[in-house]
């Protein structure tokens, strides 16, 4: 059967059939699985009002159109996938260690220490540090690479920790973010004199949504205030109960200043690992693991700590990061010594890449250079692809009907942030008590007070999450970040209307939703009294323009004094305009609202129905 035809062409109907694309695929692509001329792709794309080129990288959204269009099913092929195929073409396995248990051995578990700041993170890492080459090596430390290993002896055994130099979650979920399980366990550490503070919950919920097993290390037991039992209790609260309260989490006192109780943590954090985790791996296939972060050295070019999770790297390998590729010149350990291999748990400093990776990249070793060129070009080809071609590809409000309906969810992640902690709980445990049926969970993954982090950004792109911002909003590059990654960020200043618009997009039945654009800012320079239509503020408009009968908000020291009022006269000398630009004088009237003061901001803004998908 054919489909109706395009400028006198027929073409191919689908009748239910299958396509696989890879995200930010062409109409190109598309013809070649069809069999079809990307030309008439275009003109089809024309008909349903969408102005596409053939070779252009289009969205998730504008591929299933046409597939449904033609009567295709359309299979969109995620980058994990794609990236397995891609190795599988070149028989190479990533992620599996080769040969069975025999070949497997014992590797050291690999560790991340988060918590709040100020509360000795960084000092504990160079504890650990000192102490270990206090016992070992003299000399010191001469080379930062972002990981290191220490030895300890646990029941009179040597064994051995990996530490990811990287104090904080931020680094460890931009990792996860793209897909890399780089951490074995989590060190929350936590002050004894402030106990639980946000960023240690925050911390806490980064650890339970990467499900790694935790170990508390209570820090700054020789201060003052100091009160290691309510740190105890505190975290009990979030599911974290110790040992001796009959739960499953060590507890380590310690002080990392003094030094105090390091070994302690040490052993408790192998027998941790004994405990929870199978770490073994094979050391004697071809080297596979991460990179944990990289740069541009001046004299060296690019260089990338990287982690071998299996086999054993060596110098003369070639390799690939992400979409880098080289033969391995030289590996530096963290002492900045030169070693000949690496193996499983290991982290070096490896010198030879094309250009700079990305933390999280995994990488692999290849037989030869031309494999590991070709590898890393699909897989920049690929990147770029999905970058032109992003919008919106991350679960928003809007999609989550059609994406429960396609069975690509079954649960809604959330992060909320709030201005305070007391709202940030109500609208938590209101959400929660929604009555959305048996097909999808809602699942708080973060909850905190302050703005909109690139940390909770770096959470929603690991976790498929909306963001929630309760009186708050996005600070620094964080708003950037989440457009760039197409994270769907929310912000309400009402309780009842965040449960109710989530309420509404688990049932599909989302409302048009507006978001208020700034039109312009105007200073009060003078203040005119009149009889008839009470003050009048005379203004110079800094910026924007400022428009009559739109709404305005008054700032007084940056402060809010008044909203919702209203621009219902604008005058230039003694004429009646409609508008004042940027750079110009004029007389605003507010209505009946009368106190204004000289130097007080009006800011003008319109509401706007903001365009789905």
């Amino acid at each position: 059967m054919q489909a109706p035809s395009v400028g006198g062409v027929m073409l191919p109907r689908g009748n239910g059939q299958s396509v696989r694309l890879s995200r930010g695929a062409s109409l190109t692509d598309f013809a070649e699985k069809i069999g079809a001329n990307p030309a008439s792709l275009v003109g089809v794309m024309m008909n349903l009002g969408e102005m596409v080129t053939a070779t252009q990288s289009v969205s998730d959204e504008t591929l299933k159109l046409l597939a449904d269009e033609m009567n295709f099913i359309l299979e969109i092929v995620s980058p994990e996938e794609e990236d397995r195929e891609l190795l599988e073409s070149f028989d190479i396995e990533f992620g599996e260690d080769e040969g069975g248990e025999e070949s497997l051995v014992a590797r050291p578990p690999v560790v991340t220490v988060m918590g709040h700041v100020d509360h000795g993170k960084t000092r504990l890492l160079d504890a650990i540090r000192k102490t270990n080459v206090v016992a070992g090596e003299a000399g010191g430390i001469t080379q930062h690479i972002g990981a290191y290993q220490v030895a300890t002896e646990v029941n009179g055994e040597d064994r051995r920790i990996t530490f990811i130099d990287t104090p904080g979650h931020e680094a460890f979920t931009a990792m996860r973010a793209r897909g890399a399980k780089s951490t074995d366990i989590a060190i929350l550490v936590v002050a004894a004199n402030d106990g639980v503070m946000p960023q240690t919950i925050e911390a806490l919920n980064h650890a339970k949504a990467a499900d790694v097993p935790i170990v508390v290390a209570v820090n700054k037991i020789d201060v003052e205030g100091a009160d290691p039992t309510k740190v105890r209790g505190q975290l009990t609260e979030f599911g974290l109960v110790a040992e001796e309260y009959g739960g499953d989490t060590m507890f380590v006192d310690i002080s990392a200043k003094q030094g105090l109780n390091i070994e302690s943590l040490l052993e408790a954090v192998v027998l941790t690992a004994d405990a929870s985790l199978d770490l073994r791996a094979n050391p004697e296939q071809d080297a596979q693991g991460i990179a944990i972060e990289s740069h541009l050295d001046k004299g060296r070019g690019a260089v990338a700590t990287v982690l071998v999770q299996r086999g054993t790297l060596r110098v003369g390998d070639t390799m690939v990061v992400g979409d880098a590729y080289g033969r391995v010149r030289a590996m530096l350990d963290d002492k900045g010594e030169n070693v000949e291999e690496a193996g499983p748990s290991t982290p070096v400093l490896v010198l030879g890449l094309t250009n700079v990776p990305g933390a999280g990249d995994n990488f692999l070793v290849v037989d030869e250079d031309r494999t590991a060129r070709q590898i890393a070009e699909k897989r920049a080809a690929r990147e770029r692809n999905v970058r032109f071609a992003r919008k919106g590809v991350r679960f928003s409000l809007e999609n989550l009907d059609e994406a429960l309906k396609a069975g690509l969810v079954q649960e809604l992640n959330l992060i909320i942030k709030g201005d305070a902690s007391g709202s940030v709980e109500a609208l938590e445990a209101s959400l929660l008590q929604l009555d959305v049926g048996d097909e999808v969970d809602i699942r708080v993954l973060h909850r905190g007070v302050g703005a909109v982090t690139e940390s909770d950004i770096n959470l929603a792109t690991g976790s498929d999450a909306i963001v929630i911002g309760f009186n708050v909003r996005a600070a620094g590059r964080a708003a950037q970040m989440a457009e760039r990654e197409g994270v769907d960020v929310r912000y309400y200043s009402v309780i009842y209307q965040a449960i109710e618009e989530i309420e509404a997009a688990l049932k599909g039945m989302l409302k048009p939703e507006y978001e208020e654009v700034e039109l312009g800012t105007a200073e009060i320079r003078e203040i005119f009294r009149s009889s008839k239509l009470g003050n009048i503020a005379g203004v110079l408009v800094r910026s924007g323009e400022v428009k009559r009968n739109t709404k305005a908000r008054l700032l007084r020291d940056g402060k809010v004094i008044a909203e919702n009022l209203n621009i219902s006269g604008l005058r230039r000398f003694k004429d009646d305009v409609t508008e004042i630009r940027e750079g110009f004088e004029g007389g605003i009237n507010l209505g009946n609202f009368n106190d204004i003061k000289i130097d007080d901001v009006i800011a003008t803004y319109e509401m706007r129905e903001k365009p789905r998908g």
